[in-house]
């Protein structure tokens, strides 16, 4: 039963960093009306960020941070123009090709990762970051600081979001582009001005997600990002695509589910459960489980 709980545990903590980069992901097709396939790789990118400033501040933990923060949202708001000129050469919103793009931008930032970081091995974060030992203990149950932290700012970040999707200004712009944006642009809502608020709330999104990989992993490789971003596609997918409700509850039970096949079988075939799931759902429901938002 033990070891049940602390796999109960590690899925939610897992499954929280899931839904945030589900949610970010899905944020970006809505409003931006992209397929950012290499969203989780530019997440990444900002981890080696967290990584550099701890090393060249001394484990100054708030730098790191605000440095993981402020890189993702950087990354995501430069990237935005580019999107943005694929999709006017078209004439067309063609999400198809905007993944192309996006694919062709994981490969140069994973290729930048490999070549320009401890010589392309992994790297390792201080205990100022990963906390040393456990939190506490509960029998045979070994709490980690990161997963209290997943948790705790996976929880908050995730009801922020809705709190400002729903009752705020900018949420209602949100919206109203997601469910039809030439309507939107007729009521004055300018489409490129939210379309880069979209980026760079993203962006704060997949900061946090940074912090809390790290935190959770106590580690990062240059094929990371890739392995997240078929991860947050299966989500997506599972879930219907640019449904953000879906995606919090499908995160959440991929990331349960992964932990206890880590528990209880051979932890190799966790990562392939995500796509036996998926294909699984698309031959049931092609539309995803909660629908399709797009």
């Amino acid at each position: 039963m033990q070891v049940f709980i602390a796999q109960i545990i590690n899925g939610l903590s897992l499954g929280s960093i899931y839904v945030l980069l589900a949610t970010g992901f899905n944020l970006l097709l809505l409003v931006a009306l992209i397929i950012h396939f290499s969203y989780p790789v530019v997440v990444v990118f900002s981890m080696y960020i967290v990584w550099v400033v701890l090393n060249a501040t001394g484990n100054n933990l708030l730098l790191g941070i605000l440095a993981g923060v402020v890189s993702s949202i950087l990354l995501n708001v430069i990237s935005a123009p580019i999107f943005q000129k694929v999709m006017q050469k078209r004439g067309e919103v063609d999400v198809n090709s905007t993944m192309v793009v996006s694919m062709g931008m994981g490969f140069i930032i994973t290729d930048i990762l490999s070549h320009s970081f401890n010589h392309g091995f992994p790297i390792a974060y201080p205990e100022a970051i990963t906390g040393g030992g456990p939190l506490f203990r509960i029998g045979l149950i070994s709490v980690q600081v990161g997963q209290v932290w997943s948790l705790v700012i996976g929880a908050v970040a995730v009801s922020a979001f809705f709190v400002l999707l729903y009752k705020t200004r900018a949420g209602r712009a949100f919206r109203a582009i997601a469910e039809d944006p030439a309507g939107a642009r007729l009521v004055g809502i300018p489409l490129v001005k939210t379309g880069i608020q979209s980026y760079a709330l993203s962006g704060i999104m997949g900061g946090m997600s940074a912090i809390l990989i790290a935190m959770l992993l106590h580690s990062a490789s240059p094929g990371l990002g890739d392995m997240l971003a078929h991860k947050v596609l299966a989500v997506s997918i599972v879930a219907g695509l640019g449904n953000l409700v879906g995606g919090l509850v499908v995160g959440l039970a991929l990331g349960v589910l992964e932990a206890l096949i880590q528990g209880y079988a051979a932890g190799s075939w966790s990562n392939a459960i995500a796509f036996v799931v998926m294909l699984v759902v698309i031959l049931w429901k092609p539309k995803g489980l909660f629908g399709i938002k797009v």
